[in-house]
């Protein structure tokens, strides 16, 4: 099955509250939207609690605070993962889906790729969501431009616990212009800003589907990232759900991860993220407590496990 949609120039539907001290950027501009895949049997949940996920939140945390924590480059109560700072266009991975606990009150998690977000409130990214709330487990893909919240994908496009995903975001030479009309958002005023599109695209590996879609985006492309998260909810960020990661044998929880550095001229074509434990990993704390650490990489410095606590995982094999 193939499907498309386009989506017009203004995004405002999708807008929602300013992130307040997190995000300084304005209205999405939107582009063009577009997507093919098999389709695959709804596990959309219905009534579903607005979702972002914010750039990182640091916190203050060192090696051994509060018992079994691990050395790590940096902290944060939302994020988890690798970040590398520097300049880029692109970035890529594949993943497999976590597998979320139940539990006695609402948890969430995300596990996401992106651009921007470790050091300022601008934040371009796609991932998968997995979530415990209402006495069940609920899975979903989307992708998201800040300030506005996940835009989740169509109910046809569905995940859950254990299936494989590839995703890549990149810049584009293409542009298009964003606001204009004297905009109250303050992005570009009555003459418009120029801004380039990006395109995002995810997919299903287990299932067999593809969405992609070309947006707008401003950012200015200083890291890149492979990160566990716990989202913001209802405009809070939420308790970490119990995640569990079962990757096929010899396979990473995140691989395959890769960066553009520059604007490709055609087809991107990813090198490897060259992955450091030291410059690049950091755990999430919650309530003091160390909930979510990722692994040393392979040798290819491409891979990494993530588990949820404070345990390091297991090295991916490669």
């Amino acid at each position: 099955m193939a499907a498309s949609e386009a989506i017009g120039g203004n995004s405002m539907n999708h807008f929602r509250r300013a992130l307040g001290a997190l995000s300084s950027a304005a209205l999405l501009g939107s582009f063009v939207v577009f997507a093919a895949g098999t389709g695959a049997a709804s596990t959309a949940a219905t009534a579903a609690p607005s979702i972002s996920n914010p750039p990182r939140v640091p916190v203050t945390w060192w090696s051994g605070q509060g018992g079994q924590g691990v050395t790590n480059t940096w902290a944060a109560s939302n994020w988890s993962g690798y970040a590398e700072t520097g300049t880029f266009a692109g970035v890529s991975s594949t993943w497999t889906v976590p597998t979320v606990a139940a539990s006695s009150s609402a948890t969430y998690s995300s596990a996401w790729i992106g651009v921007d977000g470790f050091n300022n409130s601008n934040l371009i990214q796609t991932g998968t969501e997995e979530d415990y709330y209402n006495g069940a487990a609920h899975y979903n893909a989307w992708w998201e431009i800040l300030p506005a919240a996940e835009t989740a994908l169509p109910s046809s496009y569905a995940v859950t616990g254990g299936d494989r995903m590839s995703a890549k975001i990149y810049e584009t030479s293409a542009t298009t212009t964003v606001g204009g009309g004297g905009s109250r958002f303050g992005r570009g005023g009555r003459g418009g800003t120029t801004e380039h599109v990006w395109d995002i695209t995810i997919s299903d590996t287990t299932r067999g589907w593809t969405y992609s879609t070309s947006q707008a985006y401003a950012g200015t492309g200083s890291s890149a990232e492979w990160i566990m998260e716990a989202p913001e909810v209802n405009g809070k960020i939420a308790t970490l759900a119990h995640y569990a990661i079962n990757a096929p044998s010899g396979v990473g929880d995140f691989d395959n991860a890769g960066v553009l550095t520059s604007i490709p001229s055609g087809t991107p074509t990813y090198t490897g993220a060259g992955l450091n434990y030291a410059n690049d990993s950091g755990v999430m704390i919650q309530n003091n407590v160390q909930v979510s650490t990722p692994g040393d990489p392979d040798t290819a410095l491409s891979a990494f496990n993530a588990a949820y606590g404070s345990a390091l995982p297991a090295t991916p094999a490669g």
